[in-house]
Order: structure tokens, then sequence, then C-alpha cells
């Protein structure tokens, strides 16, 4: 499975965000990972935590959301140009 430290994609929503990771088997299937993080200020420097409070879960779970959403897009494109290539 080859995989790229790069994120394919980024989604912010307030102080949360979303990388999204785009991996292969070796076989050449597809299949993405996630990372989540929220930002904060310590005194004059920005920092990241995987942690989320009360306050953030809402937020998150519209971030999940749209993360869904695009990866379900990604697929369904994917899915599109395969059976485009089959029909040439």
């Amino acid at each position: 499975m080859s995989q790229d430290n790069t994120p394919i994609h980024r989604i912010r929503l307030s102080t949360l965000s979303v990388a999204i990771f785009e991996n292969r088997t070796d076989e050449g299937q597809v299949f993405y990972n996630t990372q989540f993080n929220r930002s904060y200020r310590s005194g004059d420097e920005w920092k990241q935590t995987r942690s989320f409070g009360k306050d953030d879960l809402l937020n998150l779970a519209k971030l999940c959301d749209l993360t869904h959403s695009w990866i379900h897009e990604q697929q369904v494109v994917r899915s599109e140009a395969a059976k485009a290539g089959e029909a040439a």
C-alpha cells in the first residue's frame, strides 16, 4: 500500500480542520483517511490538538459530514471515470 503524507484536500470550519489523505492498495484500490485537528492560541503562538471540548462537538459533527460528502463525491467521480473508460 502506498501512502503519501501530503493531504489531497483540507476543509476548515471555525477553529477545526480536517486533512484528507488518499491512499492506494497494492492492487490499485483507492481509500481515504482523515485527520481532525483543533487550532488554539497559547500566548502569541497558534497550536494544534486532536482534543475536542463540548463546545467543539457540533462543529466537529458538521465537519465530519462535510468530509464524508467530499469523499463520496470523489468516489462517484472515480466510478464514473472508470465506467467511461470501459465504454471507450
